[in-house]
């Protein structure tokens, strides 16, 4: 294993005067040394495939005895870093956490970001959905007739495996209220598919450009596209009612935007908003279900609404 640790932010200005450099307390936020990014060569793992780890800390992280909350993000290599990132642009994740700690408008937290393998789509498709699905139909949402639904392994490596190596590494606030999970597309499926596997264990989910049709979009056009989403829709009811989201405990997030995948989700997300009513769910506090018209299915449309989902995860209200 490899680590490489990776400074984000500034330079310090030399002393111009002999005095200039003593501690000033209106100033000290200006003293902390800049967040960074610690990359992790094959985090090894027994559910899961091993993969790479970015993880996000905090400004003053080194200088303080803090704890944090902690943000285990899916697709972890588009979070950060362009040169990494799907299509070569990034969500840019480190400069809105700096820009908002900054600014207060969230508390500093930690930022895991779990890259994905070569079998994303079987770690990140819901298997209490797929595997309900017929058999011609699950081949369809693999694009092979081999491929399973790899899912609740995945969740459980991320509670059992990679949880608490964070909080055993990190100075974590380690409880569920200060954990969070986020992601976009089939990462936002995963990731509202693991709070329902362990309610017990996270407080906020994020699910950018929630990916309800699971399957891959070439084919899901015109009458297919509507089939589809009827098979589909009654199955996500029925695992949204049966989840145990609770509202007291939890704050849940789901968008979509209007161009291209993103087009196929307002039929779906229509249908789940009532199902989170009847949980007890109160849109625009414990649940926020937010359309983008004119937004894209892509890094760059998520980089654009970074700011609110984190400030819905980490602000004061989180």
């Amino acid at each position: 294993m490899r680590w490489l640790v990776i400074a984000l932010a500034g330079l310090v200005p030399a002393c111009s005067q002999p005095d200039c450099c003593a501690p000033d307390p209106a100033s000290e936020a200006a003293i902390l040394s800049p967040s960074r990014i610690v990359e992790f060569e094959s985090f090894p793992a027994e559910y899961v495939l091993d993969r790479n780890l970015s993880i996000y800390l905090p400004p003053g992280y080194d200088e303080s005895d803090q704890r944090y909350p902690v943000i285990y993000a899916q697709d972890g290599q588009n979070l950060f870093e362009p040169g990494y990132s799907y299509g070569g642009e990034a969500w840019e994740v480190d400069a809105a956490m700096d820009r908002l700690i900054a600014t207060g408008a969230i508390e500093p937290a930690i930022v895991v970001g779990i890259w994905n393998s070569p079998q994303r789509r079987q770690d990140y498709a819901p298997q209490a959905i797929v595997d309900n699905l017929p058999a011609e139909e699950r081949a369809l949402v693999f694009e092979t007739p081999d491929a399973t639904a790899l899912a609740d392994g995945y969740t459980d490596f991320l509670i059992r495996e990679l949880k608490p190596y964070i909080d055993q590494t990190y100075r974590t606030r380690p409880d569920a209220t200060s954990t969070s999970l986020m992601g976009s597309s089939m990462g936002g499926l995963i990731s509202l598919y693991t709070l329902g596997r362990h309610a017990d264990d996270f407080g906020q989910v994020a699910a950018l450009s929630t990916h309800w049709p699971i399957r891959v979009s070439g084919t899901l056009v015109g009458d297919e596209a509507a089939r589809w989403q009827d098979m589909l829709i009654p199955y996500w009811r029925t695992f949204i009612q049966q989840a145990p989201f609770d509202p007291s405990r939890h704050r849940i997030w789901m968008d979509h935007g209007s161009i291209n995948l993103d087009a196929l989700y307002a039929p779906y997300q229509e249908a789940i908003d009532p199902v989170m009513q009847a949980h007890g769910f109160v849109e625009n506090e414990q649940f926020v279900s937010r359309v983008y018209p004119g937004a894209d299915h892509n890094e760059a449309a998520w980089q654009a609404r970074i700011d609110e989902v984190l400030i819905f995860l980490l602000g004061e209200e989180g």
